[in-house]
């Protein structure tokens, strides 16, 4: 067997696709990280930026990324309550794969 070939061994519970997939593969993390990107953005606006995502659904999403440290999150404490998010180092090395993916669907879905 020649030495550039990759083995694709069985996807057991340590094959990394799975657990990549674990973390970025709900319906809505990948647009939220996408929507983020390298700005500090709102929670009105970002729930703006996602159409179809219902408010239970986006702060269950944020807190889960939170939790994860793909997302950062700064409550300020003043009336009406201001909170930012922005990604976290973690969060920002997830950009290139959305790119990926965005370059995909542009060159390949209409």
């Amino acid at each position: 067997m020649s030495k550039d070939k990759k083995i694709i061994k069985q996807s057991d519970d340590n094959c990394p696709v799975r657990k990549s997939l674990a973390i970025l593969g709900g319906k809505w993390t990948l647009l939220i990280l996408f929507q983020i990107n390298d700005r500090v953005i709102r929670y009105g606006e970002l729930k703006r930026c996602i159409p179809g995502i219902s408010e239970k659904m986006l702060i269950q999403e944020l807190n889960v990324l939170v939790e994860k440290k793909f997302v950062s999150k700064k409550s300020y404490p003043e009336i009406p309550p201001r909170v930012e998010y922005r990604l976290t180092k973690l969060g920002l090395n997830t950009l290139p794969i959305i790119d990926k993916l965005a370059s995909f669907g542009l060159e390949n879905l209409s």
